[in-house]
């Protein structure tokens, strides 16, 4: 039960990007066709991936066994900013379908399919994370303890990486 309720560490970066992806492409078609209800499947989407990883999500299944292993050798990152990420879309995809969907505050909920658009092509395309880069500043001014994550001290690990 334990593997299950788990979070992996490290993340294959491209199973993310792939995950990050889905979720636009569902934003998108939210916004495009009025489809606010779809705030409630990608809220539970993102509530399965933060309590088990891709364990239990639709979207985490699909990146990590047949879309990522289509893109080359795996790219691992720090797991802990990734599942930060995964929480932030859960609280806004959340907060969206209340409001749209529960109070019928369409406005709202076009206003967080646009946030998460922006969020999720900037992390699909460019691979920049938002959740991730909050992470580590959220680490660096001692609101997130050090041993939460080692690797993340730093917030950019791929200027780590590079030679």
């Amino acid at each position: 039960m334990d593997a299950l309720f788990s979070f992996p560490n490290p993340v294959n970066e491209k199973a993310a990007r792939a995950v990050a992806s889905l979720v636009l492409i569902v934003c998108v078609i939210a916004l495009a066709t009025g489809a606010q209800w779809l705030l409630v499947a990608l809220a539970l989407g993102f509530l399965a991936r933060v309590l088990t990883g891709p364990s239990l999500s639709p979207f985490g299944l699909l990146a990590t066994k047949a879309i990522a292993p289509r893109l080359g050798e795996p790219r691992y990152v720090a797991g802990p900013p990734k599942r930060f990420a995964q929480g932030i879309g859960l609280t806004l995809t959340t907060l969206g379908a209340v409001l749209a969907v529960g109070l019928g505050i369409g406005p709202a909920g076009d206003a967080v399919l646009v946030a998460m658009i922006v969020a999720t092509a900037l992390e699909s395309v460019f691979g920049l994370c938002l959740g991730c880069g909050l992470f580590g500043v959220l680490m660096r001014t001692g609101l997130v303890p050090e041993e939460t994550c080692a690797a993340c001290a730093n917030f950019s690990p791929r200027l780590q990486s590079a030679p």
